[in-house]
């Protein structure tokens, strides 16, 4: 495994900075549709119905398109914006020390041998705020784990494998649930229109995966990933307290209110949601779905959470005695952001080109005819399920877009030969989120490895795939096989969520 890693990291580091990866594909994915687009292929789109057909990039009418959109390219692609609002709020709060306290106290009350589960559990859960487990967990995972004298990588690491690697793992709803439940019903009526799926069909799966990903997250962080990466020598110039044992009475009292405030602020969003008719919620009542308003203020809410309890610490604590400061601590938080949005906006232009070519549904519609054609045992078929996800996810890195192109095939087929939508659903979840945290076209894989160089100026890509590796191959085996186990013990995937479809 050392050996492996070793050389997945040389590799890795030897290639250029992300943003020129970006550059480089970008030019690599124009010039072959150009190739590509000149071949008649008979790969069919289960959504248009029409033969997969690849637009060449460098075509007048194309090149003027990408030229005169590449403004709201760049602007309109989402992890911009929800990186950098959540860093508004965040950054004040650390820069009050509303945050630095909590983790005092947090750390206090906290033994140091749970440490790393608590930052994995936490990371999973995060994922009812949507993304905001990139810009708020992660970084949190490399102060907490600094404070108690650990590699900060380390922190990264376990935060990236619960925010990322475990992301079909639930404690509660999200509105990922009700995403891939309308993909997956519309596809199972196109064998079965009387079929319907619940949005919570894999939430016990879900839950049972929560506890199964900690620990095993836990395994590989402290056996495996912590002991490579303490090798690294910490030479950022990330300003870092080291005193995390001790706080002052002005600062206790400071975090107590700016704490009242948040809980009050929490407990007043949750009234304004509750009522059925709340304006929150979406037109069918629902609060979890992304129609929803509440769901589609998350980022907001969570920039809202973090800035008014962290003005009101600055305040009381005696950090911040001015309006100035508070902008101060704004300023500082988006001039440490310079390198993500310059690689930013080479992969929103990278993804928008990939996408426009249609190489990326050729690529995943042709691996899913093969499976396909293999005519494989309910068991082996679930495992190639979960691999050719893993592989498309490569390629293709949103969830809805994958499923959004896979479900209208392998749905279908797999009620063909008994088995439901909700585990072929539960499958496709599994190979998503165990592949999250290798591949470089991830939208958030460039801020993570900027997380990485602000206390190891020499990260590159291939460190933070090294360092990821084994969790991604770990969590692979072993989520596999737990939904196995968990399909013939006969444990409830969801709610209404049977495991095989009766063949008619």
């Amino acid at each position: 495994m050392t050996g492996f890693l070793n050389a997945v990291e040389k590799a890795g580091n030897k290639l250029p900075e992300p943003a020129l990866i970006f550059f480089y594909f970008l030019l690599v994915v124009m010039a072959l549709s150009a190739v590509l687009s000149t071949v008649d292929f008979d790969v069919i789109n289960p959504v248009t119905h029409e033969a997969v057909k690849i637009n060449n990039l460098l075509s007048p009418q194309a090149l003027t398109v990408t030229i005169s959109s590449m403004v709201t390219t760049f602007t309109s692609f989402a992890p911009l914006g929800i990186v950098l609002v959540a860093m508004l709020g965040v950054g004040v709060a650390e820069s009050s020390g509303f945050i630095n306290t909590g983790l005092k106290k947090m750390l206090r009350v906290t033994p140091k041998k749970l440490l790393t589960p608590m930052i994995i559990f936490v990371a999973m859960f995060s994922h009812v705020a949507a993304d905001a487990g990139y810009v708020l967990v992660i970084p949190l995972g490399a102060i907490i784990f600094m404070s108690v004298g650990r590699h900060p990588l380390a922190g990264i690491a376990a935060a990236f494998a619960g925010v990322s690697g475990g992301f079909a793992a639930n404690m509660v709803p999200t509105g990922n649930d009700a995403l891939l439940q309308g993909f997956t019903q519309t596809a199972a009526q196109l064998l079965d229109n009387t079929y319907t799926v619940n949005t919570l069909c894999n939430l016990f799966f879900g839950i049972g995966s929560t506890v199964m990903i900690t620990l095993v997250g836990w395994w590989v962080t402290e056996r495996i990933v912590e002991p490579r990466v303490s090798k690294l020598e910490i030479d950022g110039d990330y300003q870092h307290n080291e005193d995390m044992s001790s706080y002052s009475v002005q600062e206790s009292r400071g975090f107590k209110v700016a704490g009242l405030v948040m809980i009050l602020g929490l407990a007043g969003l949750a009234a304004l949601a509750w009522p059925e008719t709340s304006l929150l919620r979406a037109s069918d009542g629902s609060l979890t779905s992304y129609g929803a308003p509440i769901m589609k203020s998350i980022v907001p809410l969570i920039f809202l959470i973090f800035i008014i309890p962290g003005i009101v610490y600055g305040f009381v604590a005696g950090t911040f005695s001015s309006g100035k400061d508070v902008i101060n601590a704004m300023n500082e938080s988006m001039s440490k952001m310079g390198s993500y949005m310059v690689m930013a906006f080479f992969c929103a232009m990278f993804i928008k080109a990939f996408g426009d070519s249609n190489i990326g549904t050729l690529v995943a519609l042709a691996g899913a005819d093969v499976l396909k054609t293999m005519a494989l045992p309910g068991e082996a078929t679930i495992i190639g399920m979960i691999l050719l996800t893993a592989m498309v996810n490569i390629l293709i890195g949103s969830a809805s877009a994958k499923w959004a192109l896979l479900s209208p095939i392998m749905v279908p087929m797999l009620m063909a030969v008994g088995i439901s939508p909700e585990l072929t659903q539960a499958a496709f979840r599994v190979g998503d989120s165990t592949t999250n945290i290798i591949t470089p076209l991830m939208v958030f894989f460039p801020l993570v490895v900027v997380y990485c160089q602000r206390y190891v100026k020499s990260t590159g890509v291939g460190t933070l795939v090294s360092m990821m590796m084994p969790y991604s191959v770990i969590f692979f085996t072993c989520w596999s096989i737990f939904l196995l186990v968990w399909w013939a013990l006969g444990l409830p995937l969801g709610v209404n969520a049977p495991y095989t479809y009766p063949i008619q």
